[in-house]
């Protein structure tokens, strides 16, 4: 964070300052929540959860080198005390935004938010130093947090931002204010909660409208609830996508045997060829907003396409490959799972199994509402459709129907089965895995499945070992 003394927060933030002897030492550490994090420097954020209470580690936190304590009440050791931790922790962002200099990059979307988030960022710190979410700390609190990291040296700032509900990008962007603004798509992601893909959008489309006359939105023209929001804004709007009116595209897409993505990228200052390290053809509409932002901040076709060619997974549980010694390739892709995404790590996994046994180790998709039992059935379905050796659906009513999906589209009903838990799945496919197999894990995070994909990683180097 930006050096500021506790006198400064204390203003910014509204509170008290308590045992305090100067208030005019400065927090230069980062601003943390998790106690193991603070060090010397730092300021520690203190929520008072339903299990764990922050301000109980106050002691701690300064013993190890914090400042300060940002909370709701005295604890004994230096502290500014505030009627409200989260309020206070975005009003201490939008001061440290406002004073950074920093160009602001806010992207949204039903599916693919954290790769493309990670995209960016791979590509604008080849141009300037660049500060971005870690992970998906992407709500009231992550956000924040992740703006607060900034230094002054930071140029870029990507943040991703998530939304359960109407208003709550809204909020966010109040908070970092962007002057781009990026929605990949309108999916079924918490079509539960929102009740439909038109309140998604119009969540969704609070990102464009918050930007200012100057600023740029960056909008998928694939998508019909994406590109209808250029009519939510004033700023300006470049489009991506394989749709003729696309200002950044691509040709000539293809997979490579292992099912990486190749094409041709096209943006208003050029073409370049790009081969990417990440696995599935969904990747290109990612690499394409990344492509967007990253010329509209002004980087050429040919350094785009270098940043994208060699950029990585930084997040983990995401189409993580890992090939064991004794050929059985595992793909980890248990973080989160919705229609789409599924339907595409499917894809993937058709794509890099050719000529090869693969396996779909798949759990429910949380949050869907009404659309849940269609969509289950649906990816269950694809899965037989792609020529997937065998649907492993994990878990309960909705792996139930996953597995009924599969078993009708199949021919014999050898396409599928469901198993009880995850160990039940590790103790299948250890028992039926030969060298050579495709094992793709996803699930949504409630799920647990990383364990799967886990223990049949440690199974290939290690011998036996169970999901935990």
């Amino acid at each position: 964070m930006i050096a500021l003394s506790l006198a400064e927060i204390a203003e910014v933030v509204g509170g008290q300052t308590h045992d305090i002897p100067d208030p005019s030492v400065q927090v230069t550490g980062p601003v943390v929540r998790d106690s193991r994090e603070a060090g010397p420097g730092s300021l520690f954020v203190a929520f008072a959860g339903e299990r764990v209470d922050g301000h109980d580690f106050a002691a701690a936190v300064v013993e190890a080198g914090a400042v300060a304590v940002l909370g709701t009440r005295p604890v004994g050791v230096p502290a500014i005390v505030v009627d409200d931790v989260q309020t206070a922790l975005g009003a201490l962002a939008r001061h440290v935004v406002a004073r950074l200099g920093a160009t602001l990059v806010a992207l949204t979307g039903s599916a693919g938010k954290t790769s493309t988030k990670d995209l960016i960022a791979q590509v604008l710190q080849r141009k300037a130093p660049t500060v971005f979410t870690p992970g998906s700390l992407n709500n009231e609190i992550g956000l924040p947090l992740t703006a607060l990291s900034a230094t002054e040296e930071t140029r870029f700032l990507v943040l991703e931002m998530g939304a359960r509900g109407i208003g709550h990008i809204s909020y966010l962007t109040e908070l970092t204010p962007p002057k781009i603004g990026l929605v990949l798509n309108v999916g079924s992601a918490h079509i539960g909660e929102f009740g439909g893909r038109e309140q998604i959008a119009q969540a969704k489309g609070e990102l464009v409208e918050s930007l200012p006359e100057e600023g740029t939105a960056v909008l998928n023209a694939d998508d019909p609830y994406v590109r209808a929001m250029a009519s939510r804004t004033k700023a300006k709007v470049i489009f991506f996508g394989e749709s003729g009116e696309a200002d950044v595209s691509a040709e000539n897409v293809r997979l490579t045997d292992t099912g990486q993505p190749s094409f041709r990228l096209h943006t208003p200052s050029g073409a370049s060829d790009v081969t990417m390290r990440l696995y599935g053809e969904h990747h290109v509409s990612n690499a394409l907003a990344a492509a967007a932002v990253a010329h509209e901040l002004g980087m050429s076709a040919d350094e785009i396409a270098v940043a994208l060619s060699e950029a990585g997974s930084l997040s983990r549980w995401r189409m993580e490959v890992t090939e064991r010694p004794d050929g059985v390739t595992v793909v980890n892709d248990a973080y989160n799972a919705n229609p789409e995404s599924m339907k595409a790590a499917l894809r993937a996994l058709a794509a890099m199994g050719k000529g090869r046994r693969t396996w779909a180790v798949l759990g429910k998709m949380a949050e869907l509402g009404d659309e849940a039992l269609a969509e289950h059935d649906a990816v269950g379905r694809l899965a037989v459709r792609l020529n997937v050796s065998k649907l492993v659906a994990v878990g309960g009513r909705e792996a139930a129907w996953l597995q009924l999906g599969a078993y009708n589209e199949g021919s014999w009903g050898e396409e599928s089965v469901h198993v009880s838990d995850a160990q039940a799945a590790v103790d299948l496919l250890r028992s039926e895995l030969r060298p050579g197999d495709v094992v793709l894990v996803k699930a949504s995070r409630s799920v647990g499945l990383e364990s799967v994909a886990q223990a049949l990683v440690e199974s290939g180097a290690e011998g036996e070992v169970s999901a935990r």
